[in-house]
């Protein structure tokens, strides 16, 4: 009967335009029924909860599949997000991925790093637990985003501060070897043509910046100058449309080399990067 239900929500999800209704169906089936998706098989029939329609119903009203559940997965993290807090994307894996990588090819004992609008602390608590001598460093400036950072931080070795991220850490300037950041890029002309997901559900500082998406992205750039020794990285993930554009804030007039920009999974424009110039 459940693997019925999940085919007849499937239909109602993708008809409300939900992205990925099949797989939104089988996760909202195990979150009701406390099982894995892999066994919603073993449900029998007499155990369907009715209350699976009433978490179809707000998906099918397009309320994020992790407000729902209360959780979101990225990388191997199992992170506590809801209304207030940005969900974390599967696109910023890949930008993590390459600060890993980065961050390793140094050869630095106990790298220092921080994070700039680090949001559900996806970012920084992955770094930390993928780096693991790593010194991690994150910094946001909602209180309502905070309010699921500490719970997500608790027990780890991220140090998180509230304040905003163009004057954070003024203690490390000149120390940092890596500065990363999933900043808000979306220009303010575009609000309409964000999903619903994210334009009625995720908070706007985490997704807005200026006309031209670009305005915390040309601060970011100053900090990261501020904060990183000279030759570490900077790391800013962007919108698929401005892969033309960020490499070209971080300019060698302004004291960088090698900027670049690189493609995610989906091989779209997703982020870029920028070493700082050696004196």
């Amino acid at each position: 009967m459940l693997l019925a239900e999940v085919a007849q929500a499937t239909q109602r999800l993708a008809d409300a335009g939900v992205p990925s209704p099949r797989n939104d169906a089988e996760e909202l089936a195990a979150f009701v029924h406390g099982v894995k998706r892999g066994e919603l098989h073993t449900v029998k029939d007499a155990d369907f909860d009715a209350r699976y329609w009433e978490v179809i119903a707000r998906r099918e009203a397009r309320e994020p599949l992790q407000h729902i559940t209360g959780h979101a997965y990225f990388r191997y993290l199992d992170l506590q997000v809801g209304p207030g807090v940005f969900v974390p994307r599967p696109e910023t894996e890949s930008v993590v991925g390459w600060a890993i990588d980065a961050v390793r090819a140094m050869d630095v004992v106990e790298p220092l790093i921080v994070d700039l609008c680090t949001g559900s602390g996806a970012i920084a608590l992955a770094l930390a637990q993928e780096v693991p001598r790593s010194r991690v460093h994150a910094v946001e400036l909602s209180e309502d985003a905070l309010r699921w950072t500490r719970k997500n931080v608790e027990g780890s070795r991220v140090d998180l501060r509230q304040g905003d991220a163009l004057e954070a850490f003024p203690d490390l300037d000149g120390q940092v070897d890596l500065v990363i950041s999933n900043p808000p890029y979306i220009p303010l002309t575009e609000w309409e043509y964000v999903a619903p997901e994210a334009r009625d559900h995720d908070p706007e500082l985490a997704l807005f910046s200026g006309e031209d998406g670009l305005h915390l992205i040309r601060g970011i750039e100053r900090t990261a100058h501020r904060l990183l020794r000279p030759g570490g990285v900077v790391v800013v993930e962007h919108a698929d449309t401005q892969g033309g554009q960020v490499p070209w804030i971080f300019t060698e007039e302004r004291g960088w080399a090698d900027a670049a920009d690189h493609p995610d999974l989906n091989n779209r424009p997703r982020f870029a990067t920028a070493r700082k110039a050696l004196p």
